[in-house]
C-alpha cells in the first residue's frame, strides 16, 4: 500500500504541476507566453497541443505502475503460499 500511495503522490504531484504550471508561467514571465507559435500565443498553443497529452501520459504511468505492483504482489502472494496458483485457477 505504500508503494501504491507513492506512485498516486507522485502522479497527482505531476498533475498538478501540469495543471497550475500553465497559470503560473503566465503570471512570471507574461512576455514569453504572449509570443506567436503556430499563429496562435504560446500559452494556447501549450494548452491546446501539450496539455492533454500530458495528463495522457500521466494516466498511463499511474496505470503502468499500478498494474506492476499488483501483480508483484500477487507474485509475494504466491511464493509464500504453495497451492495460491492452484486456489487462483478455481476462483
Amino acid at each position: 500500500m505504500r508503494r501504491q500511495l507513492r506512485v498516486s503522490v507522485a502522479c497527482v504531484v505531476a498533475f498538478l504541476s501540469v495543471l497550475f504550471g500553465l497559470p503560473v508561467l503566465n503570471y512570471l514571465a507574461p512576455e514569453l507566453m504572449g509570443r506567436q507559435v503556430l499563429g496562435f500565443t504560446l500559452t494556447w498553443a501549450v494548452l491546446g497541443v501539450g496539455f492533454f497529452p500530458a495528463v495522457w501520459i500521466i494516466a498511463w504511468i499511474f496505470i503502468r505502475y499500478s498494474i506492476a505492483l499488483e501483480e508483484r504482489e500477487w507474485r509475494e502472494v504466491a511464493a509464500q503460499e504453495p497451492n495460491a496458483e492452484s486456489r487462483q485457477l478455481q476462483d
